[in-house]
C-alpha cells in the first residue's frame, strides 16, 4: 500500500538551521527545523513493506531476480510501475543476482543487516520523500530523495549515502549503500547528481519529470529532469538535418555536473536531517515549526556508494566544512586526485608511472585499444589503423593485441585487466563522448568530434525511439542513453563499430573520431603530436577546464574512511583512482590521515563479471557490505578501522559452483606482513 502527499519550501538559504527565541520570553531558545533554499517541493509516498516498499518495489528477493515487471499499458506505464522497473533495471545493474553468484546467500534483501540469511522476501517498509534541488532556473534539477525506514531509530540516528553510480538516476544507488542502510534502520540520502536519466527527443520536444512520467517541454517548464538550452528553431533545423538523435542530461546539460557531485551529496545529507526532523522533532511554541532533534553531533552519517557515487562521497567529504558526515565507506571509486608529485606509489617495490591520471585521459586512451583487443580475425581494421598510424606494433592481430595490452599496462592498468578488456571497449568508448561533452559544457549540435547519441538499427543507422521506448525510458535507461553515431563516417552516419574514418577509408570502428577526443585530453594531435590549433585547439581548452574542475584535493578534515578497490578494474584503474587519492591523502594530512584502503583481487568494476568470468572474477559488492559494517562498528562503538590490506580471493572452477566466503574472505583485523598495505611519509606500497 502506497499514500503520498507534497510539503512545499518553507525557508530560504542553506541547510543552516537557525536558533529563534521566542519574542519578549524568557524560555530557551528552540532550535527550529528549516527546510533549505534550494529544494522544491517535496513529494512524500507511504509503503507498507507488504505490497511495495522501499527496497524492491513490492518485487522481493525472487521478483528482483526474475523477469522484467510488465506495464498494465505499455503505452502509458503510471509512475508507481516507471518507480517499480526503474529499482528492478537499477539493483540488477551493480548486483550479480545470477544463480550461485552471493545473491540470496550473501548479499540480498532476504540477507539481514548481520548477515543472516532469511527464507522472506525482504521487503521494507517505510516512506519516500524526493525533491529537486535547483538554484530556480530549472537547469539543474538534481533529484535528491530520503528513504526512511519504519526501522529507523531516532535515538540510535543513521543515515547513509546513496549518491548514484555511473550516470543513472534517483535509484542509482538501491542496490549498494541503499540497501545496507534500509537492512541497518538508517535514512539514506540519495542524490542523481545531476547527472541522472533525462532523455530529450528533438522530433516531439519530449521531457522525462522526476516521477518519470513523460511530457512535453514546453508543458513541463522548470519540471523536467533536462531540456537542452536550444530555441524552437534550432530544434527544428537541428531534427531536420539529424533526425532521430537525442540529448541526455549527463552530455548535453552544459553544467559538467561532475563539479558538483560531493555538494549535491551533501545537499542529500541536508535533505535527510530536514525530513527526520520533521518526521521526529516536536512541535514548537509556534505550533506549527518542528524543534530539532538530530544533528551531525546525535547521528551517525556515513557518505558511501560505489564508482561515481562512491568518487561523490569522498568529495563531499572533502567539502564537509559543516561536520555533517562522520565517516565514508566507498567502493571503486571514480576518484581524481588533482596533479601532484608530493606522493608515489610503488607495487611490489617496483614504482608506479605516473598514478593519478585523469578519467578523461585514460578513458580516451583505452578508447583507442580496447576496441582492437576485442578485434577478431575479418575484422581488424582499427588494429590495422593503429599499426598504420605509428600507435600500435605486431605483424599480425595476436601481436597486435598483445602489443595493445603492452600498452595498457604501461599506462597504469594491472595485468590482471587483460582478459577484461576486450569487454570494456564499449563502456570506455560512452564515457569517451559523454564526459568530452559534460567536461566541455558542449551543446548537442556542437557534434564533438563528430560523435552525437542515437538509437541505431542492425545496419548501425540512427532511429526513431519508439512511443512505448520514451514513456519507459525513466526506468530503462542508464543516464547515458542510446549508441554513440559517428557523423562524420565515409557513406553517412553510422553506429561507431560501423564507422569508416575518412583518413583511412577502412572500417576502423570510427577512429579518426576517437583520435579527436585523445587530441582534447592532451590538446595535441594524437597522431602527430603536434600543438592543437583552430577549433579543435579552443574545444581541447574547454574540455581541460573541465577535467580541472573535478579535482579532488585529498582532503578528508581527519574523517575516518575504507576504500575498497578491486586490482582488476578495468574501467577505473586502481593506480589511477583509489592508490592515487591514498598517496595525495597521506601528502595532504599526514599523520592525521584516518583513511583505509581495501585492495581486493579477482575483484572487477562490474559484479556481473563474476558469473561471466568466474575463474577471473568475484564480486566487490560483499567487501562494499563489509567496510559499512567496520565503519558503522567503529563510529558507533569505536572498534579499530581494519588496516590498509589486500585482501587475496579465491575465484570459482565454474558458474555452477556456489560462491562462499571461502572465494571472499574477510577483510583482516591483523593482515599478514605480505598482504599489508603500508604508507610512509607519502609513499604507499602495495604488496603483488
Amino acid at each position: 500500500m502506497q499514500t503520498t502527499s507534497t510539503c512545499a519550501p518553507a525557508g530560504v538559504g542553506l541547510c543552516t538551521l537557525l536558533l529563534l527565541a521566542a519574542c519578549g520570553s524568557n524560555h530557551a531558545p528552540e532550535e527550529l527545523n528549516r527546510m533549505p533554499g534550494y529544494l522544491g517541493t517535496i513529494a512524500r509516498a507511504d509503503y507498507d513493506g507488504k505490497s511495495n516498499d522501499l527496497l524492491t518495489a513490492g518485487l522481493g528477493k525472487t521478483g528482483l531476480a526474475g523477469a522484467t515487471p510488465l506495464y498494465a499499458n505499455a503505452e502509458q506505464p503510471t509512475p508507481v510501475e516507471l518507480r517499480r522497473n526503474a529499482i528492478y533495471a537499477n539493483y540488477r545493474a551493480v548486483l550479480d543476482i545470477a544463480a550461485n553468484s552471493g545473491y540470496g546467500t550473501l548479499y540480498g534483501p532476504n540477507v539481514d543487516a548481520a548477515g543472516n540469511v532469511g527464507g522472506g522476501e525482504g521487503l521494507i517498509a517505510g516512506s519516500e520523500y524526493i525533491a529537486y534541488a535547483d538554484d530556480g532556473t530549472g537547469k539543474k534539477n538534481v533529484t535528491l530523495m530520503v528513504q526512511v525506514p519504519s526501522s529507523f531509530d531516532p535515538d540510535h540516528a543513521c543515515i547513509v549515502t546513496g549518491t548514484s553510480s555511473g550516470s543513472r538516476g534517483i535509484y542509482g544507488a538501491i542496490g549498494s549503500s541503499g540497501e545496507w542502510g534500509l537492512k541497518k534502520g538508517c535514512a539514506v540520502a540519495y542524490a542523481d547528481k545531476g547527472s541522472g536519466t533525462g532523455l530529450y527527443v528533438f522530433e516531439d520536444d519530449s521531457v522525462n519529470l522526476q516521477n518519470g512520467v513523460r511530457a512535453g517541454r514546453g508543458a513541463a517548464g522548470k519540471s523536467a529532469i533536462f531540456a537542452p538550452d536550444l530555441g524552437d528553431a534550432d530544434r527544428l533545423a537541428w531534427a531536420a538535418a539529424y533526425p532521430n538523435r537525442i540529448a541526455f542530461k549527463h552530455a548535453h546539460s552544459q553544467q559538467n555536473p561532475e563539479k558538483d557531485w560531493g555538494k549535491v551529496t551533501l545537499q542529500a545529507v541536508e535533505m535527510a536531517f530536514y525530513v527526520l526532523n520533521e518526521r521526529y522533532g516536536v512541535l514548537a511554541r509556534d505550533g506549527s515549526s518542528r524543534i530539532v532533534r538530530l544533528t551531525p553531533k546525535n547521528t551517525i552519517t556515513i557518505a558511501s556508494s560505489i564508482s561515481n557515487g562512491a568518487g561523490s562521497a569522498l568529495l563531499a567529504a572533502e567539502q564537509d566544512t559543516g561536520g555533517l558526515i562522520s565517516g565514508v565507506a566507498a567502493s571503486e571509486p571514480q576518484i581524481q586526485p588533482q596533479p601532484s608529485a608530493a606522493y608515489s606509489v610503488r607495487q611490489g617495490g617496483v614504482l608506479v608511472a605516473n598514478p593519478g591520471r585523469a578519467l578523461f585521459d585514460y578513458a580516451t586512451y583505452a578508447a583507442l585499444y580496447q576496441p582492437c583487443i576485442a578485434s577478431v580475425a575479418g575484422n581488424a581494421g582499427r588494429c590495422t589503423v593503429l599499426v598504420a598510424k605509428g600507435l600500435l606494433n605486431g605483424a599480425d592481430l595476436a601481436a597486435q593485441q598483445a602489443d595493445a595490452k603492452l600498452r595498457l599496462q604501461a599506462y597504469g592498468w594491472q595485468a590482471d585487466s587483460d582478459p577484461l578488456q576486450a569487454a570494456h571497449a564499449g563502456t570506455n568508448i560512452l564515457v569517451a563522448v559523454t564526459y568530452a561533452y559534460a567536461y566541455g559544457k558542449f551543446s548537442v549540435t556542437d557534434k564533438v568530434c563528430g560523435f552525437t547519441f542515437a538509437q541505431t538499427d542492425g545496419g548501425g543507422n540512427p532511429i526513431a525511439f519508439t512511443s512505448a521506448q520514451k514513456v519507459a525510458s525513466f526506468a530503462t535507461q542508464s543516464g547515458i542513453v542510446g549508441n554513440v553515431v559517428y557523423e562524420n563516417s565515409v557513406g553517412g552516419a553510422r553506429v561507431y563499430t560501423a564507422g569508416v574514418s575518412p583518413s583511412s577509408n577502412l572500417a576502423d570502428q570510427s577512429l579518426d573520431g576517437f583520435l579527436c577526443l585523445r587530441s582534447l585530453a592532451t590538446g595535441r594531435d594524437a597522431v602527430s603530436g603536434a600543438n592543437l590549433e583552430g577549433t579543435l585547439a579552443g574545444q581541447s581548452v574547454r574540455v581541460r577546464a573541465g577535467m580541472a574542475e573535478v579535482q579532488a584535493v585529498g582532503k578528508l578534515n581527519g574523517k575516518p574512511a575504507i576504500i575498497v578497490h578491486g586490482r582488476s578494474d578495468t574501467l577505473i584503474p586502481v593506480n589511477h583512482a583509489s592508490r592515487a587519492y591514498v598517496g595525495l591523502n597521506a601528502a595532504v594530512e599526514g599523520a592525521a590521515s584516518r583513511l583505509r584502503y581495501i585492495e581486493v583481487t579477482n575483484a572487477n568494476h562490474f559484479d556481473s563479471f563474476s558469473s561471466a568470468l568466474p575463474t577471473r572474477i568475484v564480486p566487490l559488492h560483499v567487501y562494499l557490505n563489509r567496510a559499512l559494517d567496520a565503519m558503522y562498528a567503529h563510529l558507533a562503538s569505536q572498534q579499530a578501522l581494519p588496516p590498509s590490506q589486500v585482501v587475496r580471493t579465491v575465484t570459482r572452477a565454474d558458474a555452477s559452483t556456489l560462491i562462499t566466503n571461502v572465494n571472499v574472505p574477510p577483510i583482516a583485523a591483523a593482515p599478514v606482513p605480505a598482504n599489508l598495505i603500508s604508507v610512509t611519509g607519502a609513499v604507499v606500497d602495495v604488496p603483488n
